[in-house]
């Protein structure tokens, strides 16, 4: 029976990373934030019948938000967590990348997108690190960027689009 108790405590201690409700919570109110946050843009963009739609953009901020959480979570210094940051900035990058193709000689698409994503990561870490204020702020003026700036451009006498859709 021994070894029934050595397995109890193993299991116990892998999950005691989260040792109380107020951790619990905070972690959970944390990553479903992210989530809803991505989930905002990414409806946006989805509903623009763009490649990268609603569960993309929540991935993305999920992922940036854990990406934070967890070296906070273990006590790591600032430092190391901005040594986190600059490769989660760097590896967002290159998924941004891949939303962007050239279309034609004179023409290149995606660049939004992945413009979004990227930002989609910065706010899941402002999730991830409890700054919810500026994480809902963020969405609130990337929603306003992408729906209200290409109403303004098109509106203006001088407006000739760069592409026929």
């Amino acid at each position: 029976m021994v070894w029934w108790s050595d397995f109890w405590t193993t299991v116990g201690s892998e999950f005691s990373d989260l040792p109380n409700v107020v951790q619990v919570t905070r972690v959970s109110m944390r990553l479903v934030l992210a989530a809803v946050y991505g989930g905002v843009l990414g409806y946006e963009r989805q509903f623009k019948g763009k490649t990268a739609g609603v569960q993309t953009h929540m991935l993305v901020a999920l992922g940036a938000a854990l990406f934070v959480i967890i070296p906070q979570e273990a006590g790591v210094s600032k430092g190391d967590v901005s040594r986190v940051l600059q490769g989660l900035i760097a590896g967002v990058g290159f998924l941004g990348a891949g939303a962007i193709a050239k279309a034609n000689e004179h023409e290149i698409r995606g660049l939004n997108t992945a413009a979004v994503i990227w930002l989609t990561a910065a706010i899941g870490v402002a999730a991830g690190m409890g700054q919810q204020a500026s994480a809902a702020l963020s969405t609130v003026v990337a929603l306003v960027i992408l729906t209200l700036i290409p109403k303004v451009v098109r509106s203006h006498p001088h407006y000739e689009p760069s592409h026929k859709p």
